[in-house]
């Protein structure tokens, strides 16, 4: 493991973590559509309110606001021209916010382009991800989250270009298909997953998004079966619900809380919140244990 995640393991289990940026962003202004890494540019100020707010909740890490900051994805917006310096705010946003207090992990998610389906090369998804992690490196960042990813051979490449910086790395997948919701879209399992993540160096790994804390208690107990990296969870405030056009999550923080004990003893290493969560469920982890 990593002598980053060694000394931060070392003190109280599980590590808080932060929780939902996207959701908070809204509340802040981001109409529907937006792209959220722009604001890093246009918004420093509501993006560095979002990170210090967890960091004030209790998180002992935070992330970035870059998860969307690859050049697949800025392209779809007409940034890609901006991608660098999109990534070195967005890891210097944070890391003014953090201080002292969290470490900054930053955020890297998916281009959605399948490398199973030949859709793109694995080489040039590696290329595309270490373009990102060498910006956030120079913004920062002092490890990567690659998160929310539906394909595992997608992941491995973002971890191979992460990990050429030095820095420690999570991966996390997002299960939420099958009937059970424990597979990835491409079908993949929690031991699939972490075979093949822990075979190609991930310091961390688990899982994010996609569903409610209450289907985490299963998966994280199944991923620390697998292997013997930290796992890193980050479960919604439940499932939303579309009233007027808009995301309602119904989860409330002691709920979230209560839930995140048993996804504790299941075995998280990391844990946090994803869409739907915010400062106070944050707050409500950091006072459960």
């Amino acid at each position: 493991m990593h002598p980053t995640f060694d000394a931060l393991l070392s003190a109280r289990l599980p590590v808080v973590t932060d929780g939902g940026w996207g959701t908070e962003f809204q509340k802040l202004g981001l109409a529907p559509g937006e792209c959220p890494d722009r604001w890093n540019l246009e918004h420093p100020d509501r993006v560095k309110k979002v990170a210090r707010a967890y960091v004030d909740a209790g998180s002992r890490v935070i992330l970035t606001n870059t998860f969307g900051a690859n050049r697949v994805v800025l392209e779809r917006q007409d940034l890609a021209g901006k991608l660098a310096e999109i990534n070195r705010v967005g890891a210097a946003l944070s890391r003014e916010a953090a201080g002292d207090r969290a470490l900054v992990l930053a955020s890297i998610g998916p281009t959605c382009k399948m490398v199973s389906t030949g859709e793109i090369e694995a080489a040039e998804l590696q290329e595309i991800f270490a373009e990102q992690a060498a910006a956030l490196v120079e913004g920062g960042a002092q490890g990567f989250v690659l998160e929310t990813f539906a394909e595992v051979e997608e992941a491995c490449c973002a971890l191979a270009a992460a990990k050429a910086t030095g820095l420690p790395c999570v991966v996390s997948m997002v299960f939420d298909s099958g009937k059970a919701k424990d597979r990835t879209m491409m079908g993949t399992t929690p031991e699939q997953a972490a075979a093949q993540l822990d075979a190609s160096g991930a310091d961390a790994l688990g899982a994010n998004c996609g569903q409610g804390i209450e289907g985490y208690i299963s998966i994280c107990a199944r991923l620390r079966a697998a292997t013997a990296r930290p796992i890193w969870i980050k479960a919604n405030a439940g499932l939303p619900e579309m009233i007027e056009g808009k995301a309602v999550y119904r989860a409330t923080p002691a709920e979230f809380a209560a839930h995140a004990l048993k996804v504790k003893a299941a075995g998280a290493s990391f844990l946090g919140g994803c869409c739907g969560t915010s400062p106070a469920f944050i707050e409500a982890l950091a006072k459960a244990w």
